[in-house]
């Protein structure tokens, strides 16, 4: 794609996207699929039949498993080939992920392995440093850990205290510190960790081997979910860093942290998709062969309900998750061309999508709460029984909306983004909301297109972009530099912005579908859009009232409110037939099918 048609991160507020640019998941190819089907059967194998063995953290047990997958290459996805990885592209790497997220505990152990553990030494490492650790790790002889998060410094990771000085002779750095909540941490050979060097304000990442003298592990932390997973403090006392083993720059360390953590967020985006549907088939089965008053549940209308809202949450991150993902690619490829090298250009080109990167986390992470809780709902007391995966997959689902940032975080940084990046790079998101503001009172309601059901689809969606432009521009105008204190306001306007996304990425796939498949037989993906379109109105519309009502008053608060209904108006939906035939489906097939 040419680099003037490629949507950048956040250009969705202001521009229009064509359903033939994007990429829909129903467009992986047979490689792509067979990479997919080995992460599957991998689990089939080697992790599911021993799920309770994985919970009780039997020793050595989680080591072998990622051992064992480097054995079949799942390691190496988005290792260069000359370190003996496959280097496949960023979507198929949310592939590998998603197909991996059903995974429980391993999931978590095989994420922090190939991705913080291992890809910063793929983007930031000399050539050096790749030739030692990316081999093994991608083979799974090595497993890494990543080693940021400290006691007084989680959300503030700069704030950290842990110390390097530089040995009197030069050969070492002598490193000083407690890092908390390190996954991988109890067995990883290979260890990123940040710190300041002498009286630096920002960090500098090393790479540490577990075996120095002066890493002491601590025990294994007792924990509510992913009880298998290995969560551990690591103390660092005097230990003697080689100077060859500085990643990337001095102070760079801080850059590589936040780069790392755009990459993670959307990945745990992936991640969330294949635990959802795995959940989603666990409750149809269950709903399929529970009877009470002597017919199955999964005739009841209210279990209809909640079966077709796990899949219409799950469509529709899945429709978000890899329309980004190959954006992602895109800007790579393009960077490349330009001359840029290939692992810079992927952090980059990553990084472009920060703003998505957050919203992603939020949007799948709370999709997923949303189905394992329904899914401990569906089976009723057996859900609440440790006797079945949705109670497993209710406890360890919960952790991820604390991963990456906490969704809170997020939620501020996508708003924060948006305005920032709008104010640096003339992506000029308070312009265009400035040109909504002054016309508010003579702007007439466009008309709907009338018999063409896209069409409409897109003007429901161009509409609720104004909502969020005119919110951030008013607030950006109404607080000037007190803007960012406004944490509760700019939740309101982060949510429009994530149901915007959401709304118009499943909007776009279902149009490409139509298109591929043609309109009669992609029915049930329009129920999906109506529904969630439907729906999405209603919450846009509560969040941005609920933002003007917080900073505006009197006749000024009338006119923006009216504007709000005007902008969040869209057709009557009978969701409940819509979410029915939704469920019937689901249901016949006794599977996740979309």
């Amino acid at each position: 794609m040419e680099k003037a048609k490629l949507i950048k991160g956040g250009e969705f507020l202001i521009k229009e996207t064509e359903a033939g640019t994007i990429f829909i998941p129903e467009e992986f190819n047979e490689e792509q699929k067979m990479i997919a089907q080995t992460c599957e059967d991998f689990l089939e194998a080697e992790v599911y039949p021993i799920l309770d063995r994985i919970d009780t953290q039997e020793e050595g047990l989680m080591r072998s498993l990622i051992h064992k997958s480097g054995e079949l290459g799942l390691l190496g996805i988005s290792v260069p080939e000359k370190y003996q990885g496959f280097e496949q592209s960023f979507a198929t790497s949310m592939l590998a992920s998603e197909a991996m997220g059903s995974g429980y505990s391993f999931s978590v152990a095989y994420s922090a392995h190939t991705g913080i553990g291992t890809l910063p030494i793929v983007y930031y490492g000399s050539d050096e440093q790749k030739d030692r650790y990316l081999p093994k790790l991608a083979s799974g002889e090595w497993a890494a850990a990543y080693c940021l998060t400290e006691p007084n410094a989680g959300s503030d990771a700069n704030a950290g205290k842990s110390r390097a000085v530089l040995s009197s002779d030069g050969k070492h750095y002598i490193l000083n510190g407690q890092k908390m909540w390190i996954t991988n941490g109890g067995f990883a050979d290979v260890l990123t960790v940040f710190a300041k060097i002498d009286t630096d304000r920002v960090h500098s990442a090393f790479i540490v081997e577990r075996a120095l003298e002066g890493v002491v592990i601590n025990p294994e932390e007792k924990k509510m979910g992913i009880k298998g997973s290995s969560t551990v403090q690591i103390f660092f006392n005097d230990v003697k860093v080689p100077v060859e083993n500085l990643l990337g720059k001095r102070g760079q360390g801080f850059r590589i942290a936040l780069n790392i953590l755009h990459m993670g967020r959307i990945k745990l985006g992936g991640t969330v998709l294949g635990a959802a549907k795995r959940a989603i088939t666990q409750s149809v089965n269950y709903a399929n062969e529970r009877k009470q008053f002597g017919v199955q549940i999964s005739s009841f209308g209210a279990i209809k309900y909640k079966l077709a809202e796990q899949v219409i949450k799950t469509w529709v991150t899945e429709s978000a998750v890899y329309r980004v993902s190959k954006n992602i690619d895109d800007m790579i490829k393009i960077m490349i061309d330009e001359g840029t090298d290939k692992p810079t250009a992927t952090i980059e080109g990553i990084a472009v999508y920060a703003i998505e990167a957050a919203l992603l986390k939020v949007f799948g992470s709370e999709a997923l709460n949303y189905v394992v809780d329904e899914a401990v709902q569906i089976f009723g007391g057996m859900g609440f029984s440790a006797e079945t995966d949705v109670d497993r997959a209710y406890r360890d689902s919960r952790i991820n909306r604390i991963f990456e940032g906490t969704n809170e975080i997020n939620r501020l940084l996508v708003s924060d983004t948006t305005v920032k990046k709008a104010l640096k790079t003339g992506f000029d998101v308070v312009r265009y909301a400035n040109a909504i503001i002054r016309n508010l009172e003579t702007e007439e309601e466009a008309t709907v297109p009338a018999n063409d059901y896209f069409a409409e689809k897109r003007h429901y969606v161009k509409k609720f972009k104004k909502t969020a432009l005119f919110l951030l521009g008013s607030l950006s105008d109404k607080f000037q530099r007190d803007f960012l204190n406004e944490q509760e306001i700019l939740f309101n306007i982060s949510d429009v912005i994530m149901m915007v996304y959401g709304a118009e990425s499943a909007m776009l796939r279902a149009e490409k579908l139509s298109s591929i498949k043609g309109f009669e037989a992609t029915s049930l993906y329009r129920d999906i859009l109506d529904v969630y379109v439907y729906d999405s109105a209603c919450h846009i519309n509560k969040s941005a009232h609920d933002a003007v009502n917080s900073f505006f008053t009197g006749e000024e608060q009338k006119v923006m409110s009216e504007r709000i209904d005007v902008f969040t108006k869209v057709a009557p939906v009978n969701i409940k037939e819509a979410r029915r035939r939704i469920a019937n489906k689901l249901i016949e097939e006794n599977r996740y099918c979309f």
